[in-house]
């Protein structure tokens, strides 16, 4: 009789599994709408896997709910919208007034930013590029001494090393002088961080945010949504965004990683005021005792400063469209000369595999650079075998051997390029918060050319006979890793 019994609790147990899956497997191909190859793979989970693939999918899998994220009434105030329409309207009519004729040849781009990301077009910017982490750092922390009003900061990771004590000290002198200090960060990318540590700088009067933190430890239902942006605005004048975290290991100090290379950017000009307002955003969204209102210190008159053209594009699970995988496949359909990208994961979707291709054969010059090291192996393997396609269609893969390239830059025939925080993968295509500059400048595009072709130095380029020497081993790990990249 207890033996009949256990059967009976094990069948019992066996079907509610089995009915929950089936449930399950209903909300993921008709309610949350997914892409195909997300869905069968979320299939396939839930096929082989069924309660640990229950429990993956609840953590990793459910789309966010959009309705109330990323709301700021001081918008309307700054004169952003208006400013989009009307170049929206003259775009439409031609009668848009670029200082650099060059631009014209991207009307196209430069309109679905300002429609699909509002990202206005500004033309009056100085962007200075940094590769090297030690350089990067050092001129944050030297306009962050300079600072007289206010120092907005947002990182994904934030390690309070070496490092990040440092950027942290610079910080709680300038709020000892009455500067206002603003910290955000992600609560998955910084794990380990506790807001307490920031307990002086907030005695002084800075303050301290978490982008999306856990419920308990090791429990956050939006654990697949992740906030990836690295902003830093100075007193609504100078602003930084990139590819760098902060953290020893981004000075190239990290045993495992060798030397860092990475791109980042300082600018300033008027693009500093719509980084301002992604900051904002940002900031408010994560806040809920000290929300920032409007207010014109943080979007003061702005001398011209330069003549490079701007668009400050965001991207992530709140928006309509993936706004800055769309720039970047606008950008290489563009190309006529030559495409460079460089990526730390490269495991593209079909339509930007498909653009890549298309340019290759068409006889357009495509580079591609990726690490030769993982910092995630699943991840490192499918680019392993993204990268290998290409091959085949003339396409020139190299891969970075002096340290770890971390680099976000898609850069075409010495006109237009891109520099941020999105990789080259699902994640940040759709699931990470992200922002991008789309720079329209021949100076600063040929000095990011220029910056690659001198990384080939540091790279061996990857052949088809060197590709089709890996053993078996690595295409089994290819192989499952390029099954699973639609969850990745």
């Amino acid at each position: 009789m207890r033996y009949l019994l256990s059967f009976i609790d094990s069948n019992y147990i066996a079907s509610a599994i089995i009915f929950g899956n089936i449930i399950l497997a209903v909300t993921v191909i008709f309610l949350e709408r997914k892409n195909a190859s997300s869905a069968w793979a979320w299939l396939l989970i839930l096929y082989f896997l069924p309660l640990i693939g229950f429990l993956l999918y609840l953590l990793l899998g459910r789309q966010l709910r959009k309705k109330h994220l990323f709301r700021w009434e001081g918008r309307k105030n700054i004169g952003i919208d208006k400013l989009i329409s009307y170049q929206v309207e003259a775009l439409k009519e031609g009668k848009l007034d670029y200082r650099i004729h060059h631009l014209k040849s991207y009307d196209q781009l430069i309109y679905m930013n300002l429609t699909g990301s509002n990202a206005v077009l500004t033309q009056d910017n100085d962007v200075q590029i940094f590769t090297d982490g030690t350089d990067k750092f050092e001129a944050l922390i030297k306009d962050i001494e300079n600072a007289k009003e206010h120092i907005h900061i947002q990182y994904y990771i934030f390690k309070l090393d070496n490092l990040g004590n440092r950027l942290l000290n610079a910080l709680i002198e300038r709020a000892k002088n009455g500067v206002k200090v603003r910290i955000l960060y992600d609560d998955m990318g910084s794990r380990r961080l506790k807001k307490k540590k920031f307990s002086e700088l907030i005695k002084y009067g800075g303050e301290v945010e978490v982008f999306f933190p856990a419920i308990l430890p090791l429990l956050n239902p939006r654990l697949n949504f992740r906030n990836h942006r690295k902003i830093v605005v100075i007193d609504g004048r100078i602003g930084y965004i990139g590819g760098f975290n902060v953290g020893d290991e981004y000075l190239g100090l990290s045993k495992k990683f060798g030397y860092w290379r990475d791109t980042h950017l300082r600018i300033e000009g008027s693009s500093v005021h719509p980084l301002q307002t992604r900051f904002l955003l940002d900031w408010n969204q994560a806040s809920i005792r000290n929300r920032v209102h409007y207010s014109e210190r943080y979007f003061p008159a702005i001398p011209t400063k330069g003549d490079t053209a701007i668009q400050i594009v965001s991207s992530g699970p709140d928006t309509e469209w993936a706004n800055i995988k769309n720039g970047y496949i606008k950008l290489i359909s563009s190309a006529k000369k030559h495409i460079y990208i460089q990526t730390p994961y490269f495991i593209p979707d079909e339509s930007f595999l498909d653009a890549v291709k298309i340019a290759a054969l068409s006889g357009i010059d495509v580079r591609i650079m990726i690490p030769n090291k993982p910092d995630h192996m699943f991840v490192y393997w499918a680019t392993y075998s993204y990268v290998g396609i290409l091959l085949d269609v003339g396409a020139k893969i190299y891969i970075y051997d002096k340290g770890f390239i971390h680099a976000k830059m898609v850069v075409v025939d010495d006109e237009a390029a891109s520099v941020g925080t999105a990789n080259i993968d699902n994640r940040s295509f759709t699931l990470n918060f992200e922002v991008n500059t789309f720079i329209y400048d021949i100076e600063v595009s040929h000095s990011l050319s220029e910056i690659f072709e001198r990384d080939m130095l540091d790279s061996y380029e990857l052949t088809k006979a060197l590709y089709a020497e890996r053993s078996l081993w690595i295409k089994f790990k290819e192989s499952v890793s390029r099954l699973l990249s639609p969850i990745l």
